[in-house]
């Protein structure tokens, strides 16, 4: 015979309370984890840092026909030292700055060039542009008006006088814009802008009137005194040194605003501006010197001044015309010398070469 025991209310009570107070627990516990969990997961998802890709900015221009140019042997050579390779990539940085004058479609068209100039006026059609790249060290490449180099240094001496004005300056800020924007980062590079005064682009030019002008730089004030257009220079013949920039997005970017906004002044020297880029330091393998016009009558003998002392420390100067048959002989002279390239540029936009740099051959 078996014996049941009956269980009481009470005691039922007893028992169930322990089950309800495991069941309670167990949720409240489940409960927490959950949100723990999901705290931990958010504070994780707080610290990891995004990686964004770098701002890419695009600048267009036209597009350049490749033909290879040849030149006449010349007498003046100079032996430049092994460029080191360069493993840097060009980057694309921006500008967006609208111009009303587009790039023109570059078209070639070569004769054979000649060391003599001649006195014609008229320019021919056609845009340089050889294959490889040009004259300079090692380094990264660029080009200006399809004047294609190597270098590790590169500076740009650029007329901004006032006989630049309507269509020579809109094509100008154009190439120049282009050409900046394409430096890649392995370059070093600077600006210098020239008139009668000349002065490193983005420091703070003051003219006074026609004969004089105050430019500050790097801390300290440079007053120049002029004597007609062509006649310039500091009142106790100090110029500036310009700094070298590195090829970085925030110095290109800047640079392309300086180029867009900096107005045209009076005068035409040359001497100055280029005595300015040859006196940098470390030196530039690469001068690109442009111009609407020449500097008086003094221009051959100072051409040939500049071009030696070039020579001499083993700087190539790249000379573009612009529009100008009256400045060729004098610019030939500076690429001639120095082992550059010498171009023309004619009314349509379109440039012809007349001396192809040493190293291009």
């Amino acid at each position: 015979m078996s014996l049941h025991a009956k269980t009481t209310p009470e005691a039922a009570a007893n028992l169930a309370a322990p089950k309800r107070t495991s069941t309670v627990s167990a949720l409240i516990i489940s409960v927490l984890s959950m949100f723990l969990i999901g705290l931990i997961l958010f504070v994780i998802a707080l610290t990891v840092e995004v990686k964004r890709p770098p701002e890419i900015i695009s600048y267009n221009a036209g597009v350049d026909e490749t033909e290879e140019i040849e030149k006449p042997e010349t007498t003046n050579q100079v032996e430049r030292k092994p460029s080191a390779p360069s493993s840097s990539m060009a980057k694309v940085i921006a500008s967006n700055t609208a111009s009303p004058t587009a790039v023109p479609v570059t078209d070639t068209e070569v004769t054979e060039p000649s060391v003599d100039f001649g006195n014609g006026d008229d320019f021919g059609d056609g845009w340089t542009d050889g294959d490889g790249w040009g004259s300079g060290g090692g380094g990264g490449g660029a080009s200006f008006f399809n004047q294609k180099v190597k270098a590790e240094r590169i500076c740009f001496v650029i007329d901004y006088s006032a006989s630049m004005r309507g269509k020579r300056f809109e094509l100008l800020k154009v190439e120049l814009a282009r050409s900046v924007a394409s430096l890649p980062d392995s370059i070093e590079y600077q600006l210098v802008f020239s008139a009668g005064p000349a002065w490193v682009a983005g420091c703070d030019l003051q003219m006074n009137g026609r004969g004089a002008a105050v430019v500050e730089y790097d801390g300290e004030k440079y007053e120049w005194i002029g004597k007609g257009a062509t006649d310039w220079r500091t009142e106790n013949e100090k110029l500036p040194t310009p700094l070298w920039l590195k090829a970085t997005n925030k110095n290109l970017k800047e640079s392309l605003k300086i180029i867009e906004e900096t107005k045209l002044v009076y005068g035409t020297a040359w001497q100055a501006p280029l005595e300015m880029a040859l006196a940098m330091e470390p030196q530039p393998d690469i001068i690109f010197f442009m111009t609407d016009g020449s500097c008086g009558g003094k221009s051959a003998q100072i051409a040939e001044e500049i071009a030696k002392k070039a020579k001499k420390k083993d700087i190539v100067i790249n000379a573009i015309a612009m529009m100008s048959p009256s400045a060729r002989d004098a610019m030939g002279s500076l690429a001639e010398i120095t082992g550059g390239q010498f171009s023309m540029v004619d009314k349509s936009g379109k440039t012809k070469v007349l001396i192809k740099g040493k190293e291009d051959e």
